[in-house]
């Protein structure tokens, strides 16, 4: 397999790569160096945008209140908006509660949309290929691809946001309440059929939210390596034809960019959908639950 964007597999630049296996178990792979290296980066950012957001000293006067640089505040922004316009409509007085959860949530699956753009698999591959081209035979990578485009990471992610959600659930109705749930409050003549519904759709639930962020991210990258192929195959036919190697890579490369562009706003968006999907099921198994349900239709019709 070719290292670069003309590879006749576009999928290879997107999807999980092995490094180190025993008896066949992947023990490490790339997607996994990818969510390190995402940790690390909300890491250190958010040590350096906490520091940038805290009050200053009271020398400073109303100084110390001002958020000390524009990534800072575009971040404090961002997190104001999901807690006070998209989560304490649905969760109230357990906001505060639930919002570090909440935030990781987001970023992390973010920050692991945007890696996904970077061509960083190619760039391995271009040096792997120069230093130890048995790698790139063996499709061997450290680093790159998309670590949200693994359905086993977007499972992961989908089974910590289901044990939240019903943890949540626990906590707030305990347990007889929340079992009581799973009868929808209908006739005790019909529970056989709604008690399995229900326990179908606790597991339903986050299983819907693995597939949406996988299948997303999936689609859209691949997208983007198929339209490199084509530049490139454009731009490198020329001998062949000029005209239409020409054409064919001009219009793919804007191709490109707009398809990068549209990217960027679905990488924002999925890390959105899931963490506001979450919000959702969380505030469903509460006291405030119908009220929730109808004004999470109702006042949230863009986020639907």
């Amino acid at each position: 397999m070719s290292s670069l964007t003309l590879a006749a597999d576009p999928v290879a630049h997107v999807i999980n790569h092995k490094w180190f296996e025993v008896d066949g178990w992947w023990i490490w792979s790339s997607a996994q160096t990818n969510m390190v290296l995402s940790a690390i980066l909300l890491l250190v950012i958010g040590s350096v945008v906490a520091k940038a957001v805290s009050t200053g000293d009271d020398s400073q006067g109303h100084w110390r209140f001002v958020t000390k640089s524009r990534f800072a505040h575009m971040i404090e922004v961002i997190c104001g908006y999901l807690r006070e316009s998209t989560v304490r409509p649905l969760l109230h007085e357990r906001t505060n509660r639930f919002m570090p959860f909440l935030w990781t949530l987001f970023f992390f699956i973010l920050v692991n949309n945007l890696m996904g753009l970077v061509p960083i698999l190619d760039i391995h591959n271009v040096i792997a290929g120069q230093m130890a081209p048995e790698v790139v035979a063996q499709h061997k990578a450290f680093i790159g691809g998309t670590a949200t485009q693994s359905i086993w990471v977007t499972g992961a992610l989908a089974i910590i946001a289901g044990l939240m959600i019903n943890y949540a659930g626990v906590k707030e109705l305990g347990l007889g309440g929340y079992l009581k749930h799973l009868t929808a409050e209908s006739p005790i003549f019909v529970w056989p059929i709604i008690i399995p519904i229900e326990i179908m759709g606790t597991f339903i639930k986050p299983i819907a939210l693995a597939i949406r962020l996988f299948a997303n991210m999936t689609a859209g990258h691949i997208l983007v390596a198929v339209l490199l192929g084509f530049a490139a195959q454009g731009f490198l036919s020329v001998s062949d034809n000029a005209i239409l190697g020409i054409f064919v890579g001009i219009v793919s490369s804007l191709g490109i960019i707009a398809i990068y562009f549209l990217e960027l706003f679905v990488a924002f968006l999925q890390a959105f959908v899931f963490m506001f999907l979450t919000t959702v099921f969380i505030s469903l198994l509460s006291h405030h639950g119908d009220h929730d349900h109808d004004h999470a239709h109702e006042g949230h019709p863009a986020h639907a």
